[in-house]
């Protein structure tokens, strides 16, 4: 094994959101950082890379999927649900995904850019509902770190001084496009609220180093103008230029090395270009390689302290894992037929969506869910989103055909579907966890996970609320529901657990080193100098993205350290 000479005051597992605003909070703070990287570097801008701007002809496969860009040939992040020579296994029973990003600023150069601050009520839903558990920080401890990311990072939206969806410091939001407008009519109609998008994306410029929408709808494409949050784009470029930095991509963590007291020396890697051994040596170890990768790591972090792997006395390494629920329809509006063929592209995703209306309402499940408007007249690619051939059954016309006349049936209906997808809060379970599996390793020996996570009566209870909503909404639109309304034998279409790529939970905070992983700050309770700054720490989900408050949380997790640092804790 070879050993890097220097040694850092931190070191960085992860370049997603909280990897990214670890190293830029520590590398402004002064101190040296090593940020570890398990993919290659990635340059939305440079032309060997970039996605954005690209015609579905420039793709061999006209835009279709492959196997490391499951969501497109042009989507930008690369990696996926299976990677060669990283299995997973799941328990008998389980029908677990998991997602992982294999480049520069990880799964932000995928997201949908959703932005929302977890509410007062989200870090309390035990003394609510009495399920789970409570944080061991309310909302007043975040908001500091929310209003500091809305300024650094900016985002749009509108104040509406909702008691659960709080107000931040947005940029003015893009308009309504027209099927929008008739989701907004049949919302209202319905007396369900409908509010202005809260997403990650400039609609006017904020500094001199990144530029601002220009309404191209490619943001799953990753910002050749960094105009759109990327980890890499908007925290690491600056921390890198900062001379404070060196990154190592391609190098894939093995473990965390511990000294005979228990603490922290370094990291084991192993460099995936020359598969060789390396060793980086750090003060600290910040791991934030997503929720279930850092419980990996941790897992597989045994020493002679650490019996059972580092973190894990309290047997919660892996433990309470959980993903957002999932369920979405689609419907034809007729009156949407024969539009003018004219750029309503805008940003990437929606601009208006609703969020959970229903708070303290008498259901049979606890927790709550927003919806997501999709629709309109993007680029067409290779199964670009609906078979025109379908609608014409509505009208009372043959179905089918091909060449001239499928050409027509394609600009006659194109814009004419809109589409609700529903994401919701699941109730984290001691029993729904990620573990080393005994038997099975990665292609550098590495043992890997094995997850079991099985839903519970309240998401199957949820998605069957989340039918019944879509159904109302998209009727009260003016639209033709598309499909069969799935029932119980389908769980009410409720996505496999994983599919969101929200996964949470497995390191949890708390003030109890028996029942949690971290403190209230990220910081292992079995090694000081240890820190956590994914979503892994987070107790519950809330019902909204998760982005946005692991980003809150990790600049939060880095001030901490650096006055730990100052007083010579660290």
């Amino acid at each position: 094994m070879s050993t890097d000479d220097t040694t850092y005051d931190a070191i960085v597992v992860g370049s997603g959101a909280g990897g990214g605003m670890a190293t830029w909070r520590l590398a402004q703070a002064g101190l040296r950082v090593a940020l570890v990287e398990a993919g290659p570097w990635y340059d939305p801008a440079h032309d060997s890379q970039r996605t954005q701007f690209r015609y579905p002809w420039e793709s061999p496969r006209r835009g279709a999927s492959t196997r490391l860009r499951p969501f497109g040939d042009f989507n930008a992040c690369i990696g996926g649900w299976e990677l060669d020579g990283e299995p997973f296994t799941t328990a008998e029973g389980t029908d677990f995904m998991w997602w992982r990003a294999r480049m520069l600023g990880g799964r932000t150069n995928h997201w949908g850019r959703i932005s929302l601050r977890f509410g007062p009520l989200d870090f309390k839903r035990r003394d609510i509902d009495g399920l789970g558990d409570n944080w061991p920080i309310g909302y007043e401890d975040v908001k500091p770190y929310y209003d500091k990311v809305d300024k650094l990072v900016g985002v749009f939206g509108t104040n509406e001084g909702l008691p659960n969806d709080p107000d931040g410091f947005f940029l003015p939001p893009p308009k309504p496009r027209l099927h929008e407008m008739y989701y907004i009519r049949g919302a209202r109609s319905a007396g369900v609220p409908v509010f202005p998008a809260r997403k990650s994306i400039l609609t006017k410029r904020i500094n001199d180093e990144r530029g601002v929408c220009v309404y191209c709808r490619q943001c799953d494409r990753a910002c050749s103008l960094h105009a759109d949050f990327s980890s890499s784009t908007v925290l690491i470029y600056p921390a890198v230029a900062s001379g404070r930095v060196d990154v190592y991509t391609n190098t894939m963590v093995r473990k965390v090395d511990t000294s005979p007291d228990g603490s922290a020396t370094g990291v084991s890697c192993i460099d995936r270009g020359n598969r060789r051994e390396l060793r980086i040596n750090g003060r600290s170890v910040v791991l934030a390689a997503s929720a279930c990768s850092t419980a990996r790591i941790l897992l597989n972090s045994i020493s002679a302290r650490h019996g059972s792997g580092l973190g894990n006395s309290s047997g919660h390494v892996g433990r309470y894992l959980h993903d957002s629920t999932g369920a979405s329809r689609a419907a034809f509006l007729p009156e949407l037929m024969d539009r003018d063929v004219y750029n309503e592209d805008g940003v990437g995703g929606m601009h208006v969506y609703t969020p959970w209306w229903l708070e303290g309402a008498n259901l049979n499940f606890a927790r709550g869910y927003h919806l997501e408007i999709g629709g309109g007249m993007g680029m067409p690619s290779y199964g670009f989103g609906f078979a025109a051939n379908q609608y014409k059954e509505f009208l009372g016309e043959r179905v089918g055909g091909y060449g001239n006349g499928l050409r027509d049936d394609v600009r006659r209906f194109y814009g004419s579907r809109l589409s609700i997808a529903c994401r919701g809060e699941s109730v984290p379970q001691y029993g729904n966890y990620c573990e080393l599996d005994p038997d099975v390793v990665d292609e550098w020996g590495i043992p890997v996970l094995r997850f079991d996570y099985r839903w519970t009566e309240q998401e199957i209870n949820q998605a069957r609320h989340m039918q019944d909503t879509m159904e109302e909404l998209l009727e009260a639109s003016g639209g033709i529901l598309l499909g069969d309304k799935p029932g119980p034998e389908r769980q009410y279409g409720l996505t496999q657990p994983g599919e969101i790529i929200h996964e949470v939970g497995t390191t949890r905070m708390g003030d109890d080193p028996a029942t949690s992983v971290t403190n209230r700050y990220g910081q292992l309770h079995d090694a000081g100098n240890v820190f956590v700054a994914d979503a892994g720490t987070f107790v519950s989900q809330a019902d909204k993205n998760p982005t946005w408050t692991i980003l809150a949380l990790a600049w939060r997790t880095s001030d901490y350290i650096v006055e730990q640092m100052q007083q010579r804790n660290l």
